[in-house]
This record gives C-alpha cells, structure tokens and sequence, in this order.
C-alpha cells in the first residue's frame, strides 16, 4: 500500500519514470550499482558519441523525466567521481536539482575541466540522481539572531 507522500510500507518511495525518447528504450532505467549505493546512475541517451574538448560544456540528455510523488522530495543531480578524478568531468551547475513539479527530460550539463578531450558514448553513466527530503521554511524577521559559538566566522574561520 501507497501512502500520499508516494512511500510504501518497505520504505521505498515509488516514483514514476516516462522514457522521452525512443533511443531511451535501448538503456535501462537508472539504477543503484550497489545495494548501499545512494545514488541511481543516470545514463547519457545518445544517438552517437559525443566528445567534449577541454573547457567545453553541454547538455547530455538522459531520456527520461519523473514525477516526485511529494513537494517535500526534491532529486538532486550529482557528478560521478569517477569521471571526475580521472578525466575532470563534471556537471557544469555542481548540482542540478529536479523539483517535484518539473516533467521535463533531466538533462545532465556536462563540462570537461580536464586538459584531454573525453568521449561520451550512448548508454555511459554520466551522473547520479539522489531524491532527498526538503524542508520547507517561512521567513521570520528579526533584529539580532540568537549567538552562537562560531558567530560571524566565515571561510576558513573553523580551521583548514
């Protein structure tokens, strides 16, 4: 049984998937690499290769678009660290956020921070998709916040 935050009695969160494409059709769903793993590799939904040069960013569709059942769940679009730490791939925004009312395609912007050009071929993981919980806040203004041990310390101020 579903409850009206989409949560099932296991504890898994059922989100509807619609592949937009039909190149789609030829890769699976995202998926978790590992039992452990918290996020579903995201696939690159690509007719051919596509090379990013050195500097270069682009949009890499992935094929699919989902509905988040809840306002109060937000999925969230992160870098593989993998590509990161060998070819300097990474998304171009740090990290993409999908909100609950969004239906179009994800799609992954791509920059090549690397010095060697990188292909990216049809169906290679290229990002991750974590859904999270959001907390919703309304504002109340005051004159002085409440102090704190830290106060005003910024960048750095906590140590290296």
């Amino acid at each position: 049984m579903t409850d009206t935050n989409g949560s099932q009695s296991n504890g898994v969160i059922e989100v509807p998937v619609r592949r937009v494409s039909p190149a789609a059709e030829r890769f699976p769903l995202p998926s978790y690499a590992t039992a452990g793993a918290a996020g579903l590799d995201l696939r690159a939904c690509l007719e051919e290769p596509v090379t990013l040069v050195p500097g270069e960013r682009r949009l890499i569709p992935t094929g699919i678009a989902i509905a988040l059942p809840s306002p109060q769940l937000v999925a969230l679009v992160f870098a593989r660290s993998g590509l990161a730490s060998r070819h300097g791939i990474q998304l171009a925004n740090g990290v993409g956020v999908i909100d609950s009312d969004y239906r179009g395609e994800i799609l992954c912007a791509m920059y090549n921070a690397g010095s060697e050009p990188f292909v990216i071929q049809p169906g290679d993981r290229i990002a991750q998709l974590v859904v999270m919980p959001v907390a919703r806040i309304a504002w109340r203004e005051v004159d002085d916040l409440e102090p704190s041990d830290r106060g005003t310390g910024g960048f750095g101020s906590t140590g290296t």
